[in-house]
């Protein structure tokens, strides 16, 4: 156990690995648009489920990786092994299970996102073939805004207090998670794309996959980039619970940045793969909800109920009962169709 002013991976000193990583992403990125999606086209389901399994194949070798980075960097360390206690090698497994856990939870509240790609896109009536490159500005403006986030929940995470703050946070939302009555999104009546459209005008046609265009001089925004607009708008908002939710489970800045990107780069594949069949899985509205109530309960009790820290193997074990109980429960107990009058 680390004295609470301790980190594993503290950026001054792990500045180049989480620099690789970044670079790592942007290439993998420019490949995605350049390479493998240069030219516009429908998704089928078929390449959805291949890049599903890339992306989760990247991050479970990312995982194994992390692992065996940690288990040769820390006994070099200094600072860590002049802590009393300390073992390298268990804090490694400590390490990967964290990345795992956290990756899973990212990846789990992201149905959410799969949610809100499915009104938006379909509200602006986007074409199946631009619809890869709208989620793709998406999510790069994800993964700025993630990246700001995780930097300022890594300051405030120092101050213990705040532990107490963000765990009351999830245990709120979890429970209003659970008692809200669904509802799509309405983009019209969004703040920022009101304000957006007072000061550029917006064509109400498509011209190709820009997302602007210019009209008797004048320059107009296309639906594709109020599409974007609105994803981006909702994604702070998703930040908001997520963020502190995997700062549950660590307080590694690293490990939360790391989880977060590989949840959010495998999101535009998970949305073609099951965009439509989200309806079938209903009760995952619930597991969510418990989830976000678990984690909450972890940071504020939990933790402190097990001497400080609450095993992260049976974290995982819950999480992933959980999810189970979700899928598996909508798949035996379909959700009756609503009759028409």
């Amino acid at each position: 156990m680390l004295p609470s002013s301790e980190f594993l991976f503290p950026i001054a000193e792990y500045w180049p690995f989480l620099t690789g990583f970044i670079l790592f992403v942007v290439v993998l990125l420019v490949l995605d648009l350049t390479v493998f999606h240069r030219k516009a086209h429908a998704v089928s389901m078929r390449e959805a489920g291949l890049w599903v399994v890339f992306w989760v194949s990247l991050a479970v070798i990312f995982n194994i990786g992390l692992y065996y980075y940690a288990n040769w960097s820390f006994p070099e360390n200094e600072r860590l092994m002049a802590i009393p206690g300390f073992d390298p090698s268990k804090a490694a497994k400590q390490v990967a299970l964290e990345f795992l856990t956290g990756y899973i939870i990212e990846a789990s509240l992201s149905v959410d996102n799969i949610f809100v790609f499915v009104v938006v896109l379909g509200y602006f009536a986007i074409p199946a073939r631009y619809q890869h490159r709208v989620l793709f500005l998406g999510i790069l403006g994800a993964i700025v805004f993630r990246g700001i986030f995780i930097s300022l929940g890594g300051l405030l995470i120092q101050f213990h207090w705040i532990i107490y703050v963000f765990g009351a946070f999830l245990i709120f939302t979890g429970i209003r998670m659970a008692l809200a009555e669904e509802h799509a999104p309405e983009p019209d009546k969004n703040p920022l794309i009101r304000i957006f459209r007072k000061y550029m005008p917006v064509t109400s046609d498509f011209h190709g996959q820009h997302f602007f265009v210019r009209l008797n001089g004048v320059l107009h925004a296309t639906p594709l980039f109020i599409a974007v607009l609105f994803l981006e708008a909702t994604d702070i908002v998703f930040a908001v619970d997520s963020v502190p939710a995997i700062f549950a489970i660590t307080r590694e800045p690293l490990i939360v940045f790391t989880s977060n990107i590989f949840a959010i780069l495998g999101l535009r594949a998970m949305y073609f793969l099951l965009a439509g069949a989200m309806d079938k899985f209903y009760l995952l509205k619930y597991s969510l909800a418990l989830i976000l109530i678990f984690v909450g309960l972890k940071m504020t009790w939990l933790d402190y109920a097990f001497d400080g820290h609450f095993p992260i193997s049976w974290s995982l074990g819950v999480i992933g009962l959980v999810l189970a109980i979700g899928v598996v429960g909508s798949l035996l107990f379909p959700r009756q169709a609503q009759q028409s009058d």
